[in-house]
């Protein structure tokens, strides 16, 4: 390359970055050569540039034998030639100017320890998690998946951020048709700022405003490698201790890893655990009310008159009070996730209690009513996937809503129209509602 055109792109690259406090500028000379370097202190690793470039530079004995050294540590991922220069330089990459221009990563990997499962715990199995570096949670998929066949694709969303994204597979075992679809929706992802996976999730999304998440957002690799060898495909990025896995059914919101580290029975049994869970989350206010207000015939006398007998105090009709104690609970949930960890606990603990016991003894609530908002609590914390589990949670208010207005028959309806809500719905040409077992084996690649 001539001089003149390498020291017009050294110019250009120096005038696209500007002045910014952390952009280090420096130039060396030695033995009758020199050589230009430019890079952020911020993002690169100082001490790596000292002992792999200055140190070197030092050491050579003429201006060949560096150049071929700079070759030979260039990264593959920041080749020199490419108009895009001042962008990798942004990302990390040190900029050499030594009779042509050297583009060497040496980013800084910060937070690249695997952190430990917090959201999907488990008693037996693995209990460490991903971590916020991208290469780190590819050694992680690496390590677990040790096969020539699986595949990894690069791609860059974020109209600013130029956000890294990891698509993984195995070759051997995807389906073309969710390949296809999977590529068509991150091309067709449009962002300024792509900041984590959550993100990418609602882009992702075929049904804009869908109640129910269709793309699976887990932090352990176990769970991403062991969809991954199904023929599903792992989404990774820059900066997010998650990973997606699409596609993803209902069954993959309800299952948990714990299920195949227990025995057959063991872990069928806490599957159908976790459903009766679900419906008693989903139907149990809405029964309340609708049996309470307009039949109440259906329960036995002794029921009946115990039901009545708490509500005697309470001044306003039953669904007034489950929506009371239901918005109550909600907002304990939210102030145990938003207050600090140190307090979080004690704080909603207490206040429930204090709550509950207080609007009992006040007359504004039953003693049953008590009963049935916890029933409620405890069996939406059952939901091993929280998207699924913030998905019910909604979803009763809906089945609530139409028992008020239609008793026994509007629950009947909500439930109805739910299933068949969920039968509309897929996933990257998948269909979404598969309670047990797994799919026919779709056509490969």
């Amino acid at each position: 390359m001539e001089p003149q055109k390498i020291s017009e792109d050294w110019n250009e690259l120096v005038h696209a970055l500007g002045t910014p406090a952390d952009l280090v500028t420096n130039e060396i000379h030695v033995r009758g050569f020199s050589a230009k370097l430019l890079y952020f202190s911020s993002i690169c690793d100082e001490q790596k540039i000292h002992d792999m470039l200055l140190s070197r530079f030092f050491q050579v004995s003429d201006l060949d034998e560096f150049t071929a050294y700079l070759q030979a540590i260039s990264s593959p991922a920041f080749p020199s030639g490419q108009k895009n220069m001042a962008q990798q330089v942004l990302q990390g990459a040190v900029a050499v100017e030594c009779g042509a221009i050297y583009l060497i990563d040496f980013g800084k990997h910060e937070n690249s320890q695997p952190l430990e499962a917090s959201m999907e715990k488990v008693i037996q199995g693995p209990q460490n998690a991903f971590s916020e570096n991208l290469l780190t949670n590819i050694s992680l998929l690496r390590s677990r998946y040790p096969q020539a066949s699986l595949t990894i694709e690069l791609y860059q969303i974020g109209r600013l951020t130029q956000t890294p994204i990891a698509m993984v597979y195995d070759r051997d075992q995807i389906a073309a048709e969710t390949l296809r679809q999977t590529r068509k929706a991150l091309d067709a992802v449009e962002n300024d700022a792509l900041q984590g996976l959550g993100q990418l999730q609602n882009r992702m999304t075929r049904t804009k405003r869908s109640l129910f998440p269709t793309v699976l957002i887990t932090e352990r690799p176990d769970r991403a490698v062991y969809n991954i060898a199904q023929g599903k495909i792992a989404l990774l990025d820059q900066g997010t201790p998650f990973v997606l896995v699409v596609p993803a059914v209902f069954y993959d919101f309800i299952s948990s890893m714990e299920d195949l580290y227990h025995s057959y029975w063991i872990s069928r049994f806490l599957v159908t655990l976790r459903y009766i869970g679900l419906l008693i989350s989903v139907t149990l206010p809405a029964l309340y009310v609708g049996v309470t207000a307009f039949n109440p015939e259906l329960f036995r006398v002794q029921l009946a008159l115990s039901i009545a007998g708490s509500r005697v105090s309470v001044p306003y009709p039953a669904f007034l009070e489950v929506l009371f104690m239901l918005l109550m609970m909600e907002l304990l949930t939210e102030a145990s996730v938003r207050l600090p960890k140190t307090i979080g606990s004690t704080a909603t603990t207490v206040g429930g209690l204090i709550l509950g016991q207080a609007a009992t003894e006040a007359g504004l609530v039953s003693n049953i009513m008590i009963i049935i908002v916890a029933a409620v609590a405890i069996s939406n914390f059952v939901i091993p996937i929280n998207a699924m589990s913030f998905a019910m949670r909604v979803v009763k208010y809906i089945i609530l809503g139409l028992t008020i207005v239609l008793g026994l028959i509007g629950l009947i309806l909500g439930m109805l129209g739910l299933i068949a809500y969920l039968i509309y719905l897929d996933s990257f040409g998948q269909p979404y509602f598969r309670l047990f077992g797994k799919p026919p084996k779709p056509e490969r690649l």
